[in-house]
């Protein structure tokens, strides 16, 4: 089960590979500045994932002007996210979370999936600038896309 609306949201540290290099993408970074759309999606270079991540891309500026940052984060590694992401032109800044503790954390890990061993479900949580989590969705199979309306909604509440 994802972590309720009204928990203090746990802060990471995962990392990022981009053409600059590995970077650390850490929600801290966005407290007291931004809200923070986290998006954790099962793996990298599947057609659900890549649909949602181009789509997120191409709507980036929706959630920017909402006054939002978007963390995309799956177990993948940042090499491969960092692949994927050249090859499908996705611009959303992507986390990796290689040893499964943030999927954990925010409940949301899966024992199986597939036969592919453990992964993050595809769920959906909106963090406000204090850090307490005011939308948490784990959707009901890693086909079904989260409820981007509602998320949007909550942010504009927020904004």
């Amino acid at each position: 089960m994802p972590i309720p609306v009204g928990t203090q949201a746990p802060d990471f540290t995962l990392k990022s590979k981009t053409a600059a290099g590995v970077t650390d993408v850490k929600l801290s970074e966005n407290l007291g500045r931004k809200n923070t759309v986290l998006l954790f999606f099962p793996l990298a270079f599947t057609g659900v994932c890549t649909k949602e991540m181009c789509e997120i891309s191409e709507g980036m500026n929706a959630y920017s002007s909402l006054g939002a940052d978007v963390i995309a984060i799956s177990v993948d590694s940042p090499f491969a996210q960092e692949a994927w992401a050249q090859k499908e032109k996705i611009s959303v800044r992507l986390g990796s979370d290689l040893n499964k503790k943030t999927a954990k954390d925010y409940g949301v890990l899966l024992d199986d999936l597939g036969g592919f061993g453990s992964t993050s479900a595809r769920a959906a949580f909106v963090i406000d600038k204090a850090g307490v989590v005011q939308y948490s969705e784990q959707t009901p199979t890693p086909k079904d896309l989260p409820n981007f309306e509602a998320i949007k909604a909550v942010l504009a509440k927020l904004a």
